[in-house]
Order: C-alpha cells, then structure tokens, then sequence
C-alpha cells in the first residue's frame, strides 16, 4: 500500500476507485465498504484509493477536541488498511481552508483535478464544501459532466458502522475486550513511549514500563488490570505481560497511569515505542491496607494473565 501525504504531488491513479472517510477503528463494519471498493477496482482493472483525513474533522470545525475520542492514531489506521489490500491511502490535512472550500471547487479542483476518479463510492449523507452544502445529489448531479461513476453506500451499512464505533468505544471503557475485539475483527492494540515513573514496580519485583500515550484524543480501555500481549520496538514476537490502567490508589492516587509488566523481561526500554495487545479485563482496581497486600495480589493478577494468555 502506498500512503500520500503531499496533495500537490500524487500519482496518477489507474481507474481510481475511491471512497472517503475517517474510518476509525477499521472494524467489521468499514469491511464492508472496503471489501466493495476492493471489488469494483477489480472489475475494472483499477485501484482502490481511501481519502481520510488528519486531523478530525470535528476538531477544526468545532475547534475543540472534545468528543474527539478516536479507536485507532492515524498511524494504526494506515498500518490496519493495508492489511486490508488497499492500494493507496491519501492523507487529507483538514484545514479551516479546505472546510470552507465551495462544493463545486472541491468537486472540480479536489476530486476530479487531484484524482481523476474511475468510480466514487460514497455515503447517501456524505457532505462536504462551505457550511457543508455539498451532498450526493451534487455529486450525482456532476457525474455525467466529469465522466465518473457514483455508487451510494446504503443507510444501512452506514447505521451498523456507526453503531458498532460507538459499541467499541463503550466496550473498551467498560473493559469489555471480547465484545469491543468481535466487532473491531481484530485485536484491540495501542502504542505508547517507555517513560520514567518512580520505580516502585521494580522496588515490588515486578518492573513496569509506563507508557506515556502520544495521541491525546486515542482512546485507552477503563481502568483496571489486564492481561496482555506486549511488543517492544524492533522485537518480532510478542511478549506476555499484565497491565494496569488507573490511579494507583495504594499508592498516590493523584494521577491516571498506563504501566505494563512485561513477564520474564529486564530490558531497559525507556524512550522506546510498547505496542500492547489487549486481552483481558481481569479486575477492578483496588486500595490494598499494605504494600505487601497489594504485591500478593500481583502475584495472583499474573498467575490469572497467564491462564489467559
């Protein structure tokens, strides 16, 4: 899969077939989609082409960041549609500017300009253009001018991925990993960078790596502990490992942390990318009366992670 970055200087597309959206999460729903873009290239000896964009629409057009809790980075994104076959993801910068474009401009000099377009496929609610005028009617409407082909993506399909995004975002709140990896069609994953904490873990016998998650609107599962599979960077295997999402009550208290507890690893990995693989929300937080009650059940949170894992 090729990713472009650069809209002044893309390729030229062999009977594009293309579709737009944010496609966060990638999940079973977006499949389908995908899995109809993909048949229609073939159809036509073409190539498939995603535009999404970065960042979220709503976070210009609103200028706020909240409501903005995303499945995927964008670079989870690009790493789950390629395994999907796609051929090229265009990487839209969303701007006030390209927002606020006229509906005809962004048809003529953005679609039809930058793209050339085989087919679109695309949803009956699908808006776009200054005060989001444009629709698919207009769409439809320019067709035989620009000489493409319009197919709708059916309110059906459009409801179950709605649905299912925020059933995923609910699951992994709720810690519901099974529920959240049946409807995402894969496993639930994050990354992070290894940052320094207060070494307690390590004081305890069970050294953390705490991760720090860069993308501020990425959503992370709810607190708790977990079991889970941990790669490092540049390690081609994953590890097996338990994961503790909250306040660290025993503790402080003060302040939400992410740490995981690679099993059977003493590494030093500080300012190095983690990507966890989450499988299992095994309890709720606790407030232990000592260090040592809360090191007993540590010990027992591992023995459970290691029958899941």
């Amino acid at each position: 899969m090729k990713i472009h970055r650069d809209i002044e200087n893309l390729p030229s597309f062999r009977n594009a077939v293309i579709t737009i959206g944010t496609f966060d999460g990638v999940h079973m729903g977006h499949r389908q989609i995908i899995n109809n873009l993909k048949a229609e290239a073939a159809a036509i000896n073409g190539e498939t082409v995603i535009l999404t964009f970065h960042p979220h629409p709503r976070k210009v057009i609103a200028s706020t960041i909240l409501g903005v809790r995303l499945i995927n980075t964008l670079e989870e994104r690009l790493e789950l549609l390629e395994q999907c076959g796609i051929d090229h993801v265009v990487v839209v910068p969303f701007t006030d500017a390209f927002a606020n474009q006229p509906a005809q401009d962004y048809i003529k000099d953005f679609l039809i300009a930058k793209f050339h377009p085989h087919t679109i496929i695309i949803g009956y609610d699908h808006r776009f253009g200054r005060e989001r005028k444009g629709d698919y009617l207009l769409l439809e409407n320019k067709a035989s001018e620009y000489g493409y082909v319009l197919k709708e993506i059916p309110k059906h399909v459009l409801d179950e991925i709605s649905i299912s995004s925020t059933k995923i975002r609910e699951a992994l709140l709720e810690g519901n990993i099974e529920i959240a990896d049946r409807l995402l069609g894969y496993e639930f994953f994050f990354s992070g960078t290894v940052v320094h904490g207060d070494k307690l873990g390590r004081k305890l016998g069970y050294p953390t790596a705490n991760l720090k998650i860069p993308d501020e609107e990425k959503i992370s599962p709810g607190n708790g502990i977990y079991a889970v599979y941990a790669q490092p960077e540049g390690y081609d295997e994953r590890l097996k490992g338990m994961m503790s999402i909250g306040f660290r009550p025993t503790v402080d208290g003060k302040k939400r942390v992410i740490e995981v507890n690679i099993f059977d690893f003493n590494k030093e990995i500080y300012d190095q990318s983690l990507k966890v693989y989450v499988k299992k929300y095994l309890r709720a937080e606790l407030k232990f009366n000592s260090l040592e009650e809360l090191v007993s059940q540590i010990g027992q949170d591992k023995i459970e992670s290691l029958k899941v894992l």
